[in-house]
């Protein structure tokens, strides 16, 4: 029987509902068998400052919870740059000819796929879930094979949940479970006592 597998990259930092949600709508989309989120370890376009990995990763073994397709992977895991490619040729050499492998990506890292290490070889080695906003067009390299997933709505960032978490605000984005963890290791400068409320709506 053919497999469907999708990978799922980022920081994850944190790991929120949204990410959740889009991997949902791919499932649902694409008919696939399995998505696996990888943490980066050490991603190229990021210049320091992303918490652990192990704290990333656990965050996203918790969120992956939700679904028994999904699955928190450690490819990416250790000091060396995290480059997509080398992922994919990993992945893709573990499938047979006749599985599908997709990526899992939203459009504005899309955009700049073309600066990415070796992407001419990267787009034969996989299929592009894309994920957009309503209305957001992006350049298609010639070859690319791609899916849109469009009309999905990313209300919050990693970035404004970093912050909230820092001043004890809600954060109805994050799984109740993931904000625990957060708080227990005290991440992103959150303290235990303030999660009434989001584990209430979460």
């Amino acid at each position: 029987m053919r497999s469907r597998l999708c990978l799922f990259g980022g920081t994850f930092d944190p790991v929120h509902l949204a990410h959740l949600s889009i991997a949902k709508e791919a499932l649902r989309h694409f008919q696939l068998d399995r998505i696996l989120f990888i943490p980066a370890g050490n991603p190229p376009h990021k210049n320091g400052g992303v918490s652990p990995y192990e704290d990333r990763f656990r965050m996203v073994q918790i969120a992956c919870r939700a679904d028994s397709r999904f699955e928190a992977s450690r490819l990416e895991e250790g000091a060396q740059r995290s480059y997509t490619i080398d992922t994919v040729r990993r992945v893709r050499k573990q499938m047979a000819p006749e599985d599908t492998l997709f990526f899992l990506i939203g459009a504005d890292a899309f955009d700049e796929l073309e600066t990415w290490k070796d992407w001419q070889d990267l787009i034969k080695l996989t299929d592009f879930i894309v994920v957009a906003r309503p209305g957001r067009e992006y350049r298609i390299p010639e070859g690319a094979r791609v899916h849109r997933l469009d009309n999905l709505s990313l209300p919050v960032s990693s970035s404004e949940i970093r912050a909230r978490l820092a001043s004890g605000e809600a954060t109805p984005e994050l799984p109740a479970a993931v904000r625990e963890f957060i708080e227990k290791r005290g991440l992103y400068g959150a303290r235990s006592g303030h999660v009434s409320a989001d584990k209430i709506r979460s």
